[in-house]
């Protein structure tokens, strides 16, 4: 029983901290309101989880791009469109959130590792992370315009400007960083650094709760049915769009090992990018949360099976 708890504190922390953080709006508001620590938090993870990146496994994937262009296209086109139904049957702060979820890149910290579980091919998975992440200065400024311009408290130059700075910067100095020298020192160190980014995407968590609260996204007994079914929502766009990834993969005739690499890849969604375009767009950072949660579970599944 321990060690399952072990294995899964990160998503217990989640759940946690943002019940507390939700529960302790009152207290934490004044903090929370303060778009310089969120902005300072998210540069810093990406940071963290960007120098850890291998710029070798990347190079032998772009010489064969057919199985990463897949997985971009699903990761950025795809989940985005699998989102849009739930507009017709949750409200419009859940059904908002959810597509942010769908919108943001593919994540920096569980794609390759999820991928090399199932026995994949991590070098797509790192290509899809890479491209994902630097492309989402436009295309998630795109479709924040697109689908919620009503919602959206800054407008598309505005957020575009701070992905640049919060998002990209932070990954092409990392990889500076690495060919100056720091490569040695990030790899030895690989582990403290997925710890800090951990730590960081749980205070993005945090004030996200109570940053939420001033739009009324709260949780209460009333609306338990609700988040219910923004649970269902956002496992079964993750687990569809893991589906159509691989089964193109699969009829491409593409090897077993860049079919799992592609459905992980292409599902994924990275949780810090989201809770900060979640806030500064107004939604729930609800969905991103689940979304979070429900693709480490079902990967974890799926990992093992592929594998076997």
């Amino acid at each position: 029983m321990l060690r399952k708890i072990r294995s899964q504190w990160f998503l217990l922390a989640l759940a946690a901290v943002y019940l507390i953080g939700h529960a302790g709006t009152e207290h934490f508001a004044q903090i929370a309101s303060k778009s310089w620590i969120r902005s300072g938090v998210l540069f810093t993870v990406m940071w963290a989880m960007g120098i850890t990146l291998r710029p070798d496994a990347i190079r032998r994937s772009v010489r064969h791009p057919t199985a990463s262009l897949l997985a971009i296209g699903m990761n950025m086109i795809g989940v985005p469109l699998l989102c849009l139904p739930a507009m017709w049957f949750l409200p419009t702060e859940y059904s908002g959130g959810l597509f942010v979820a769908g919108l943001v890149p593919c994540t920096l910290a569980s794609a390759s590792v999820w991928t090399r579980k199932a026995g994949g091919d991590d070098s797509i998975a790192m290509v899809t992370t890479v491209v994902t992440n630097l492309a989402c200065i436009a295309v998630v400024p795109m479709g924040v315009q697109m689908v919620l311009a009503m919602h959206t408290r800054i407008p598309p130059l505005a957020q575009l400007e701070k992905l640049f700075w919060f998002v990209v910067l932070p990954l092409l100095l990392a990889q500076a960083m690495r060919r100056m020298g720091a490569a040695g020192w990030a790899d030895r160190n690989k582990f403290r650094l997925a710890g800090a980014a951990q730590i960081g995407i749980l205070t993005m968590v945090f004030i996200g709760a109570v940053v939420s609260q001033s739009y009324g996204d709260r949780l209460t007994w009333s609306n338990l049915d609700t988040v219910a079914m923004v649970a269902i929502a956002a496992v079964s766009v993750h687990l569809l769009a893991f589906g159509i990834a691989y089964g193109w993969a699969k009829l491409l005739h593409l090897p077993p090992g860049e079919r799992s690499a592609i459905g992980i890849a292409g599902s994924q969604k990275t949780l810090m990018v989201g809770l900060q375009i979640a806030i500064d767009c107004g939604v729930s950072v609800l969905p991103m949360m689940i979304y979070h949660g429900g693709q480490l579970l079902c990967d974890t599944i799926i990992a093992d099976r592929l594998k076997k």
